[in-house]
């Protein structure tokens, strides 16, 4: 962290070019440092389009990995995937995984977990994107990178770049809390 202007400047790479996502990630951080210096790079996660269980934090990680380089403070890394749940309507949760990485450690952080309908979940299965799907549901192209499903299906209530803003919160945890966290 650079000291600029009589405040700290954080500086943070995303692994990923997604406005939303970059949006979040600039937002959580900016909740705990004085000046964020946020920048993008598309890296690959790894993982399959469509990432469920332990893929998406595969992912998450992966990214926040690939995106490093000493110029910078953190890498953050962000991916949706289903996790598979029996006890739900179809059996699966959307959940927003976050990685943060300094160079030595991760830290994972999950937002809010939401279900898709039951349609949604049905053409997924048979190997469509969970993005694919919604953006022909609701005829908005690239819905994942503006409001995103769950701005639809709250009624605009919460946005895909407030999931993020909470799931990147969610792995802050121990970067604001070192004391007891990291020796």
């Amino acid at each position: 962290m650079d000291w600029q202007y009589g405040c700290f400047v954080v500086r943070v790479v995303v692994g990923s070019k997604n406005p939303v996502k970059v949006e979040g990630v600039k937002q959580a951080f900016a909740q705990y440092f004085d000046r964020v210096d946020v920048k993008s790079k598309e890296v690959d996660s790894g993982v399959g389009k469509q990432p469920f269980n332990n893929d998406s934090i595969k992912g998450a990680i992966n990214r926040a990995l690939k995106a490093y380089s000493e110029e910078f403070d953190f890498s953050v890394g962000v991916e949706a995937g289903l996790f598979s749940f029996r006890d739900t309507i179809t059996g699966f949760i959307d959940f927003q995984v976050s990685a943060i990485y300094n160079g030595s450690r991760v830290s994972i952080g999950f937002g809010p977990g939401f279900e898709y309908p039951p349609f949604v979940i049905a053409e997924v299965l048979k190997g469509r994107e969970v993005g694919e799907v919604m953006d022909e549901f609701t005829g908005i192209r690239d819905l994942g990178e503006k409001t995103g499903a769950i701005h639809f299906f709250t009624k605009g209530k919460i946005s895909r770049t407030e999931l993020t803003r909470l799931s990147v919160t969610a792995a802050l945890i121990p970067w604001i809390n070192k004391e007891y966290y990291f020796d």
